[in-house]
């Protein structure tokens, strides 16, 4: 024992020899930490475990640089199931007296067993899981997690707790009273343990019997009668003697009773113990069975999630690659049209320019595209009605179609353009449109021959042209709208 002041050892005086401290109470101190150790080693021998993990910590109160307390009370932990507060313990032991300390053993020894410990880490870990249902009011899930919890660590006392007290709430009393005999057997004062016994047993009305169910009976006496007297704790038992008959038939006659009434407990006990079990093991493996498809499952919900948000970036790309290029494709075709332009090939810079899209444009190549089309747009008109021109010829009516679009679209339109467009419908068999563009011709161009010839064929066609005056006007409100070029005007 070291003095607290100077570290000096103590000797039997109540003075530290090297500073001269009253050390009486720091001995007190020491002594008492050393008889609640005494007092929690004696408890933890009779399988007294809370009683001995309250008088180590009282031990430690006391004296925190007991080690020997500190190392017993992680091994009472660890006897407890409570593995993590037993590392802690040994961890602090080890710490404060690192050689010599056999709590470096224990660690060692329970880290090279890898496997051990994962086992019980997992355990933990269902535990946790099982509280989680049950607070969730899913006590079928905790109860089968529980009971794989016990089987991988069958000391977890909170784990027969637990399931004990499931049990209680579902009105199955005995199964209650069998988990927590499990736990008196590991520790026989806990608390919790009794309690929850003494509320089974205001419950079914019978007590439970915590002792071993058969006891060493030690043989006293021998009487010449043949009668044995045994002594069972502090009862006297006298098994009377035995009687031996003396016939042969009786003898066979017991034994043909006695083979067959070890058939009949071979058939009633023996064979329904079998097939329980392997009805046990069964569903033990659809248990985990269905776990793995669980586990499974939500995997493949996650790797679909995954390749659904992949397939989306890489229609995302896709779609900015393909518009990228077509203004990329503009740009490259202003280039080419505005270098023909300023060589004076205007020929050239229309075909150039028809590929150009003008609304994907930025300001400075739209005011590029404006100047070129006020000098060679005619030209380009006139190259898409050539187009449209023989595409009617081949019977593209479509083709066209798109064509005397673009064509209106270049400067002003005009009579000529409309009507041609207005025969491309007509002959593709859209007399609908057809009749439109008709109409448009007979409302802008009154009087002329083209809009006489649009009147004809709308006729033709069971349309029925509007004039100028006001019935006319209303007649041509009730239609179905202005033609629509490719721009979205009407």
């Amino acid at each position: 024992m070291n003095c607290i002041v100077c570290h000096a050892q103590l000797t039997a005086s109540d003075y530290c020899p090297k500073c001269g401290c009253n050390v009486k109470a720091l001995k007190k101190v020491y002594a008492l930490s050393g008889l609640y150790y005494n007092q929690g080693l004696e408890k933890a021998q009779i399988r007294d475990l809370s009683g001995a993990i309250t008088c180590l910590k009282r031990s430690l109160k006391m004296n925190k640089l007991n080690i020997q307390a500190r190392n017993l009370l992680g091994l009472v932990y660890f006897e407890t199931g409570e593995v993590v507060a037993a590392l802690s313990q040994w961890v602090i032991s080890k710490n404060m007296m690192p050689e010599g300390n056999p709590a470096s053993g224990y660690i060692d020894k329970l880290q090279k067993n890898a496997n051990r410990l994962d086992m019980i880490n997992t355990s933990i870990k269902k535990y946790n899981q099982c509280l989680e249902y049950c607070r969730d009011d899913n006590p079928d899930m905790a109860k089968i997690q529980l009971k794989k919890v016990l089987s991988n660590n069958p000391k977890l006392i909170k784990g027969y707790h637990l399931l004990a007290l499931i049990y209680m709430k579902e009105g199955e009393y005995e199964k209650a009273r069998k988990r927590l005999k499990a736990a008196a057997r590991i520790d026989k004062t806990n608390t919790t343990t009794l309690r929850f016994l003494r509320e089974i047993e205001e419950q079914t009305g019978r007590a439970t019997n915590l002792d071993s169910r058969f006891k060493m009976k030690e043989k006293e006496v021998e009487k010449q009668d043949g009668s044995v007297v045994y002594r069972s704790g502090n009862d006297t038992i006298i098994q009377p003697p035995e009687y031996r008959e003396k016939s042969i038939t009786n003898t066979l006659v017991n034994l043909v009773l006695g083979l067959l009434v070890g058939a009949a407990a071979l058939w009633f006990l023996v064979v329904p113990a079998k097939t329980q079990k392997i009805n046990q093991e069964a569903n033990k493996k659809v248990v985990e069975y269905s776990d793995k498809m669980a586990t499974l499952s939500a995997e493949l919900d996650r790797m679909q999630e995954e390749m659904d948000a992949s397939t989306d970036s890489v229609s995302t790309a896709q779609s900015q690659i393909e518009q990228a290029n077509t203004k990329a494709s503009g740009y490259e075709n202003l280039i080419k049209a505005w270098q023909a332009y300023r060589e004076g090939s205007y020929s050239t810079a229309a075909n150039a320019i028809e590929g150009v899209n003008a609304e994907s444009l930025s300001v400075e190549a739209k005011s590029m595209y404006d100047s070129m089309m006020s000098e060679i747009g005619s030209t380009v008109k006139s190259n898409y009605e050539n187009e449209a021109a023989s595409a009617m010829e081949s019977g593209d009516y479509d083709t066209a179609i798109s064509n005397l679009e673009k064509a209106l679209n270049i400067g002003e339109q005009d009579s000529d353009t409309m009507f041609n467009l207005a025969q491309a419908y007509d002959k593709k068999g859209d007399t609908e449109n057809a009749n439109k563009w008709y109409q448009k011709i007979i409302d802008e161009y009154p009087g002329t021959d083209t809009a006489q010839d649009a009147a004809d064929y709308m006729q033709a066609n069971g349309g029925q042209a509007a004039g100028n005056s006001g019935d006319d006007d209303a007649q041509s409100g009730q239609s179905t709208g202005e033609p629509v070029t490719q721009d979205g005007e009407e």
